[in-house]
């Protein structure tokens, strides 16, 4: 009964703030403000109290410019997680811009729609992802192209890369910076998570989101890691297929030696009480 009656205040509230930033957010989009970078990071950030993500962050988040995130993909708890932690854009496929709610959510956010099977597209949308580094954003891509059950990394595509390489095109950038990024969700009120319940902390596969959005809140306490591994230099002598081995290895090091640092801790701990 309580935990349905804090989902319920935690959707009004959530909603209530939505419908009064909308057409602030659309307003500073129009007239380009510098607003327009900051409203989403303000909302993730209420998104992820409402929702009952605890993040912790380790690692250093680079200033330098331009600069392409790459991370893993869980579920769609990973938006508002990276989105909470600093400014920045993320790339998304087109199917995300046909979801009712979410496409208008992302249009606000300032998502850069592609479609990855639309290869005569990929110069025009490599050369918006660049517009946009060269503006400053922080660009946020996830690396497998799709989510998984919280407890593996899959295959990082080096296609996604290509709009990295493509900015090397222009006369204004030498290198774009990559940051590895690995997510990992751990604890559920304060326990270690295993298997099964990373599983069910992950969206993936056919899950509706509705019902999976309100399972994760009426749980509403988990905490989430969010691991800042060392930047990569892409520039005219890198390889795209090397870099991209090398951010998945980090990547996947870094979530799996989290999970088994927080196990280890938790087990520690119940010695310690003994």
């Amino acid at each position: 009964m309580i935990a349905h009656l804090r989902l319920y205040i935690a959707i009004f509230i959530l909603a209530a703030v939505t419908i009064f930033l909308i057409p602030i957010q659309w307003i500073a989009i129009k007239l380009r403000l510098k607003i327009a970078k900051k409203l989403p990071m303000w909302w993730h950030k209420i998104a992820t109290k409402l929702v009952g993500l605890n993040i912790r962050i380790t690692g250093n988040i680079p200033d330098a410019r331009p600069m392409m995130i790459v991370s893993n993909h869980i579920s769609w708890m990973d938006i508002p997680v990276l989105g909470s932690v600093m400014e920045l854009s993320f790339i998304a496929k087109n199917e995300v811009n046909e979801m009712p709610g979410a496409n208008l959510l992302s249009r606000l956010q300032r998502t850069i729609f592609v479609v990855r099977e639309a290869k005569r597209k990929a110069g025009q949308q490599a050369q918006q992802i660049t517009r946009r580094m060269l503006d400053g954003d922080a660009v946020v891509l996830f690396g497998e192209g799709t989510t998984h059950d919280g407890n593996r990394i899959g295959q990082f595509k080096s296609a996604l890369l290509g709009a990295a390489q493509f900015s090397l095109a222009d006369d204004a950038v030498d290198s774009v910076l990559i940051q590895p990024v690995s997510i990992a969700y751990t604890r559920l009120h304060g326990m270690p998570m295993g298997r099964y319940t990373r599983a069910k902390a992950a969206w993936y596969g056919d899950m509706r989101i509705g019902s999976h959005v309100i399972n994760i809140m009426l749980q509403s306490a988990w905490d989430v890691e969010v691991i800042f591994g060392k930047p990569i230099v892409f520039d005219e002598n890198s390889n795209r297929r090397q870099v991209t081995k090398e951010i998945q290895s980090q990547v996947r090091n870094n979530f799996l030696n989290t999970l088994h640092d927080r196990q280890s801790s938790e087990k520690i701990d119940i010695v310690n009480a003994e």
